[in-house]
């Protein structure tokens, strides 16, 4: 057996809670009307290619990347656009979308496989693979949604030494990435060899938590069809799912503070985006639909979907036979990095994992008290930040100081928040004080 490993600084250890990791993928039925957000990707929003009354065809482009960091979107159905315009997102906010109304008789864009057969031979060179991840639209599908082919343009004077694959899913309740290492493996792995080709790197290192054995040998043994590629067990530690945590775990390298993993050599890519980038190179397949868990203690039938974006959550929910009565909130994602949504009409996107909903006694936060400097939350963060501190400057907006203690740091895990025996809403004011110094620093470009 292989040693388990895990990253040294701060991490918790929340209920795992991983209640549907023995629910199989299944499909969702479209919905009669999809809302599908232009702004799906972490960067600019795509324009649309579209207006009322046209007919599109699954799989077809009808919105363009504009800018370097961007991404496509394509229909994830067929049907007729119903309008463009505002919709409210999971974030409560009305942002530019384009509604579709389905239609039951599916047609495809030419030239897209949709067979389920395994297409094992990678034809396409370094470019093509960049080119073709970049036409479909394809990011990361861990929670950033950062456009992939932006991710493998390495920059001159850096090179690329391992490709890491995040299989580690430590966000509790969440296992659609389990049930797609279990059941697409073969695919991923092959998504893997694609990326490694495009990066130009030998080894490839999948981290998985031991909390999912079933993955890790299930893997280990298609691994052996596939030179370069080894499956880390890792020790269950959250938020080992952070990028440079992950890297320290598997490489034992740090990435510098404000630098980004091509520093120490390494790339991290999910799961799921290597299953989606497969598809897209080997299948000509957009990304139009993902795994989706919809979970929670008092949920009648915690399940993994394969859901289309635009498909409102409203559906997921009606087929985990329905919102219990004592819900007290909707979680987009899990527990500790998720937020409440406002709507039950608010549409799957690429970057959605999991809808959570929450027993009402669960979903009270407790009434916030005096810190007492206990330093829990500073032990806790996987960082090395103190949150404490970050958060008081962030509450007297005193910005420009949180910026030089590093508050850009913070990967909002809410580790901090999860130990602090005060209540104090760390996470809220750091996500707030992030974004307050992420607009000075933009205003001084």
């Amino acid at each position: 057996m292989i040693a388990l490993k895990t990253f040294k600084k701060g991490g918790v250890h929340p209920e795992e809670n991983k209640i549907s990791a023995h629910a199989p993928i299944q499909k969702l039925p479209f919905p009669k009307q999809a809302i599908v957000p232009l702004g799906q990707n972490l960067g600019a929003p795509s324009k649309p290619l579209v207006k009322r009354g046209d007919e599109v065809k699954t799989g077809q482009l009808i919105a363009k990347a504009e800018g370097f960091i961007a991404a496509n979107l394509h229909s994830p159905f067929t049907g007729k656009v119903l309008k463009v315009d505002d919709a409210i997102d999971s974030s409560g906010y009305r942002r530019p979308a384009i509604y579709i109304d389905v239609q039951e008789d599916e047609k495809w864009e030419e030239g897209i496989d949709t067979s389920e057969a395994v297409v094992r031979e990678i034809k396409a060179d370094k470019q093509t693979i960049i080119d073709q991840i970049k036409q479909c639209g394809i990011v990361g599908l861990g929670g950033a949604t950062f456009p992939t082919h932006v991710k493998l343009m390495i920059p001159d004077g850096k090179k690329a030494e391992y490709l890491i694959i995040n299989g580690v899913e430590c966000e509790p309740y969440l296992t659609s990435d389990h049930r797609l290492m279990l059941e697409k493996g073969e695919e991923m792995l092959i998504g893997i060899k694609i990326l490694m080709k495009a990066l130009e790197v030998e080894k490839a290192i999948v981290g998985i938590e031991n909390n999912k054995p079933d993955a890790i040998n299930h893997l280990t043994e298609l691994a052996k069809q596939y030179v370069g590629i080894s499956i880390q067990p890792l020790k269950v530690k959250y938020p080992q799912g952070g990028e440079k945590q992950l890297i320290k775990a598997t490489v034992n390298r740090e990435v510098p503070s404000g630098k980004l993993p091509i520093e120490v050599g390494c790339v991290v890519s999910n799961v799921g985006t290597a299953v989606a980038v497969y598809e897209a190179v080997q299948k000509n397949k957009p990304l139009i639909e993902r795994v989706v868990t919809v979970t929670g203690k008092a949920v009648k039938k915690p399940s993994n979907f394969m859901v289309r974006v635009g498909t409102p959550v409203q559906m997921l929910i009606d087929a985990a036979e329905g919102l219990p009565e004592n819900t007290g909130k909707i979680i987009n994602g899990g527990p500790m990095m998720g937020k409440a949504i406002t709507s039950l009409e608010v549409p799957i996107v690429k970057g959605s994992s999991g809808i959570l909903l929450m027993k009402n006694e669960e979903s009270k936060r407790g009434i916030p008290q005096t810190c007492i400097r206990c330093s829990k939350c500073t032990v806790a963060c996987p960082m090395g930040l103190e949150p404490f501190l970050l958060a008081k400057m962030a509450k007297l907006s005193l910005y420009e100081r949180a910026e030089s203690e590093k508050i850009m740091d913070c990967i909002e895990c809410g580790s901090c928040q999860f130990t602090c025996p005060s209540n104090l809403p760390l996470l809220d004011f750091l996500r707030l004080g992030k974004n307050k110094v992420g607009q000075l620093i933009r205003s001084r470009k």
